[in-house]
């Protein structure tokens, strides 16, 4: 049986200017947001620093960072206050002391697994986790294609964790996105699709229709 997907609009961008209108586009229609922030450092494109970010109080934001050093961000994570805050595995800094604080300021810790970590490495983070990312596209970019062969990750971290929390991130939209919610995903984070769709609203309702439809998947 198909689990309950959520379909969560995604904002990357290096603009104040566009980041307000997709901040005011998105809060006609939804409440989970995913943000993401990227220093140039962990991936080479750049979008706006943390300290720039902001979301409407009723919101559910999940902040997503591609940053190399998440520790140098936490004062700035713990005034935000998201409710989920997802770090990337592949970092070169021990997160516990990142996590910890997260956890004792009541914030939800997500892991990220690039489409080169296998779960297993990272199997001391999952088991930290309240959710798990499978990041299937090309990192700090919208528009990329998405990697479909990821989704194998799928059944070993929940062999791993059951109760986690499984999102995916990269290339969802109308074409993929049935298969994916009937891949034993709770969430799938849509970018482009959405955010450059005519009227976003529209799509986000599209999305949603497809992967409540039921019958084979092609």
């Amino acid at each position: 049986m198909i689990r309950q997907v959520s379909i969560v609009p995604a904002i990357l961008t290096d603009n104040k200017q566009s980041f307000r209108a997709q901040v005011e586009r998105i809060n006609t229609f939804t409440r989970r947001v995913q943000i993401d922030v990227v220093d140039g450092k962990f991936v080479p494109n750049e979008t706006l620093d943390v300290t720039n970010i902001w979301w409407p109080k009723n919101w559910e934001a999940d902040l997503h960072m591609l940053v190399a050093n998440p520790s140098e961000h936490l004062d700035t994570i713990l005034k935000l206050k998201p409710s989920l805050c997802i770090l990337h595995a592949e970092v070169n800094e021990d997160l516990t002391p990142t996590i910890n604080a997260l956890k004792e300021a009541g914030i939800k810790f997500g892991i990220a697994l690039l489409p080169s970590t296998y779960p297993g490495n990272a199997k001391y983070y999952i088991d930290m986790a309240d959710h798990v990312l499978v990041f299937a596209g090309q990192p700090g970019v919208q528009q990329s294609q998405a990697d479909m062969m990821q989704m194998e990750k799928i059944s070993l971290i929940r062999n791993m964790k059951p109760e986690v929390e499984i999102g995916w991130d990269g290339g969802a939209n109308l074409s993929n996105v049935r298969a994916l919610a009937h891949a034993d995903l709770d969430v799938i984070n849509v970018g482009s699709a959405i955010a450059e769709a005519p009227d976003p609203a529209e799509m986000f309702q599209a999305l949603v229709s497809e992967i409540d439809k039921n019958g084979v998947v092609l």
